[in-house]
């Protein structure tokens, strides 16, 4: 006889096949348009940007509440994101660039701000905080559902085939799109002898008096690792951590998941020889062994690492016992739950620890399977700032407006102005955008030039721009594309020493921090092109490239540092100028020129533009750009002095032809 699980009766066995496909098709499912699997961070930042296209979609969460992550981690309770409240600034966007903790939304109440004014908060902080992002916008959740498999499914909305995902329950929810944002949450383990004794970072206790006199030995050398080690500094007898690579400073690196200022008080008590200490080597090498010591105490149950396969030394850095060897080597993705066809990938990234993804954050191989958050790391790993909230809040962004595009033909928001514009657009932009400011080397804003206008489209990831017409719906035209994107140089240098920052707008391409870079091209790369694009450049040689010059305070509004350099750069792609004039100047050039210049097509021959008064003129001259012999030395501050402007210009429109 057989068992069938889902009614928990004894059934003839020629019989299970039929009874349990008779009772499938009474299943209660789920239907919806999108899935979105988790309700951390992600999972709310995507259920925001459905709500606001009015999708069809449902947030499934496992826990009782959203951000259910962090109310267990970080162990010791600090986030080491930084929160700064207080810059000075009333731009929102521009404060986006220091608060690394707030989701993306329409209510400018909505920041993080609201639960913690702390620089480094406390971890309960984001939970309460998610709790009130997804309340007060209605995001549609559904706590409590444990998904434990994913398969692929009848055809969805779309024309291609959906995912199945059932719960603990033996519940089903179809969808036709699946977002995962399940993040990373499943302990990274290695197996070596004596691997069975090592305690793990995320059972621990967090008493720093559990620790008292003990002699540790971490595993790992990372933040969680380095967390840990601080909290019990002041009172375990010696820390010793242990891993392959040498530590990483996050300062050094640009890299915010290397190790964070905020936790590496053991370098101190390293470097000035105060028992603590940082050991490399293979953790496969080792062997942990466990025997009582006789000498110390004969209760006390010892730890003792050795090499393997080991020889003779007597000076080997591990060779005095530990009472405790703890595991702090990170997270992994959970892969379990995806079955035949819905299987996803191991990235080459980060030991296979992550999926694989493609430039436009769909699984490789699972269509209609986008990962999305921390799981989504694989693509900017070791690089950018994908696998932490301050940068994909905007890969998911722009991933909504992929799916906007391909699955309900809304092409990618742009906003177009006339040519005239383009110099003070990309200035705002680079002056306080803070997606690409985030996502350096990742996102990037497009210019689509179109002669007189131009089409601007912000956040666009980089590594997807040979597929830009399809996932975007925009075209480029024989006129070309500008791409901006913001980049630290390539150039190795120390980044504390007096040679450090470049001054001089001439080296700008030698800048060393972040600045931002202006590519040109007359047509997309192609997928070969950026394939083969020169290392460490997050695009392929363009046709012409422009460096700012890396700027101390990150503002880059210097007339002759940044705006002139940039000017002229445009200028020379476009082979126009782009200078703004008075009134009297374009009045000028309609009569002397064939074809004046684009700011007097466009602005003052359509009765636009700039009229002098008596400060801008006094200006002009003193500038050069007027003559000092001008007849009334100032116009008259009344409406007769425009008047005639205008009039003049309306027949000078009217009885020449510019295109000559």
């Amino acid at each position: 006889s057989g068992f069938c699980f889902c009614c928990s009766i004894i059934i003839s066995p020629a019989l299970l096949a039929d009874h349990c496909l008779h009772r499938r098709s009474f299943v209660h499912t789920h239907r919806h348009d999108y899935c979105v699997l988790g309700a951390g961070p992600a999972g709310l930042q995507m259920g925001y940007f459905l709500s606001q296209t009015q999708r069809d979609y449902i947030i499934l969460e496992r826990n009782s509440g959203p951000g259910s992550f962090f109310n267990v981690y970080p162990r010791h309770r600090k986030l080491i994101s930084i929160n700064k409240v207080y810059t000075g600034r009333r731009n929102p966007e521009f404060n986006l660039r220091h608060d690394w903790n707030s989701l993306l939304s329409d209510r400018p109440d909505l920041l993080f701000k609201r639960v913690s004014t702390q620089l480094y908060p406390r971890a309960d902080a984001l939970p309460r905080y998610l709790s009130l992002f997804a309340e007060e916008l209605g995001l549609r959740i559904k706590y409590g559902v444990d998904i434990g498999k994913i398969h692929v499914s009848e055809p969805a909305f779309h024309g291609g085939h959906g995912y199945r995902l059932t719960d603990q329950n033996g519940l089903e929810y179809t969808c036709g799109i699946l977002l995962v944002c399940t993040g990373l949450w499943v302990p990274q383990e290695v197996n070596f002898f004596g691997s069975e004794l090592v305690e793990g970072y995320e059972s621990i206790p967090v008493d720093p008096e559990e620790y008292r006199g003990q002699a540790v030995l971490i595993l790992g050398k990372g933040n969680s690792a380095f967390e840990t080690a601080q909290s019990i500094l002041g009172r375990a007898s010696r820390i010793h951590l242990y891993s392959p690579s040498p530590v990483r400073l996050a300062w050094q690196t640009h890299y915010v998941g290397d190790l964070r200022a905020v936790n590496n008080e053991l370098l101190d008590t390293y470097q000035l020889k105060s028992l603590d200490g940082l050991v490399e080597g293979g953790l496969e090498e080792i062997a942990i062994v466990r025997y009582d010591s006789e000498e110390r105490n004969k209760s006390s149950r010892r730890k003792n690492p050795m090499t393997l396969p080991g020889y003779h030394n007597d000076n080997f850095s591990l060779r005095q016992p530990y009472d405790r060897v703890i595991r702090c080597l990170g997270f992994r993705f959970n892969f379990s739950i995806f079955e035949g066809a819905a299987s996803l990938l191991h990235s080459g990234m980060a030991r296979g620890r992550l999926p694989a993804v493609t430039a436009w954050y769909e699984g490789k191989g699972t269509p209609g399977l986008f990962v999305l958050g921390t799981a989504s790391h694989s693509r900017d790993y070791r690089s950018s700032a994908g696998g932490f909230i301050h940068g994909f809040r905007y890969t998911i962004r722009a991933v909504h407006w992929i799916l906007e595009q391909r699955y309900h033909n809304r092409a990618w928001p742009t906003t177009k102005l006339q040519t005239t514009q383009l110099l003070s657009w990309l200035l705002r932009r680079v002056n306080e955008a803070s997606g690409p400011y985030q996502m350096f080397g990742v996102l990037g804003d497009i210019v689509l030039l179109r002669g007189s206008h131009f089409e601007y489209l912000e956040e666009f990831p980089l590594q997807a721009l040979a597929q830009f017409s399809t996932l975007s719906g925009h075209r480029v035209t024989k006129s070309g594309m500008l791409v901006l994107v913001m980049q630290y140089g390539l150039n190795r240098t120390d980044t504390l020493g007096s040679g450090r920052a470049e001054s001089e707008w001439t080296w700008a391409w030698r800048s060393n921090f972040l600045h931002p870079v202006l590519y040109y091209y007359s047509t997309i790369p192609t997928e070969q092109e950026m394939k083969h694009r020169p290392a460490g450049w997050p695009l392929p040689r363009p046709k012409a490239i422009h460096h700012m010059i890396e700027d101390f305070l990150t503002e880059w509004d210097g007339p002759m540092s940044h705006i002139q350099p940039l000017r002229r750069f445009l200028e020379h792609c476009l082979q126009t100028d782009l200078r703004a004039f008075y009134a009297e100047s374009c009045f000028r050039f309609s009569l002397t020129y064939r074809e004046p210049p684009i700011f007097c097509r466009l602005g003052y021959l359509k009765k636009q533009g700039v009229i002098g008064n008596r400060k801008l003129w006094q200006h002009a001259r003193e500038a050069g750009l007027m003559p000092t012999h001008h007849d009334s030395g100032t116009p008259k501050e009344d409406m007769s002095f425009q008047n005639y402007i205008t009039k003049a210009a309306a027949s000078v429109a009217s009885g020449m032809n510019f295109h000559l």
